[in-house]
């Protein structure tokens, strides 16, 4: 989360200088842009720590596990884009801490999946 936000914060500021990317057939916000860079880092990054590290118990194989965070993770980048357009274009947030925030609600969402779904443990019986 935390390399998450500063992945954002580097990316809006410094890469994008908080322009439109402009890729002549479409044009991305500069938020949103950033979002999409900091994701291609922490997709893999965060699959792999949640599989070895926050829930190593889980029984599943290993290609349920990454569709099922696949899954779990385009809901995510569907409520991030929700949230970015609805905090910096309607309530006119400064765009990094709306990204905090969001990410955020977005943590609570993606760990009670993660453990529910994604990594569940098979029923001791």
């Amino acid at each position: 989360m935390v390399l998450d936000l500063f992945l954002y914060f580097i990316s809006y500021n410094f890469i994008l200088h908080k322009q439109i990317l402009d890729l002549g057939f479409v044009a991305i916000s500069p938020h949103i842009t950033a979002f999409i860079i900091s994701f291609c880092i922490t997709f893999p990054l965060g699959f792999l720590l949640a599989k070895y590290i926050t829930f190593s118990q889980s029984d599943l194989r290993g290609h349920i596990q990454l569709f099922r965070y696949g899954v779990t993770v385009f809901m995510c980048i569907l409520l991030n884009y929700v949230f970015l357009k609805l905090f910096v274009e309607q309530f006119h947030w400064y765009p990094t801490i709306s990204k905090a925030v969001a990410t955020v609600i977005i943590a609570i969402y993606s760990y009670l999946s993660q453990k529910h779904y994604t990594f569940r443990q098979a029923a001791k019986g």
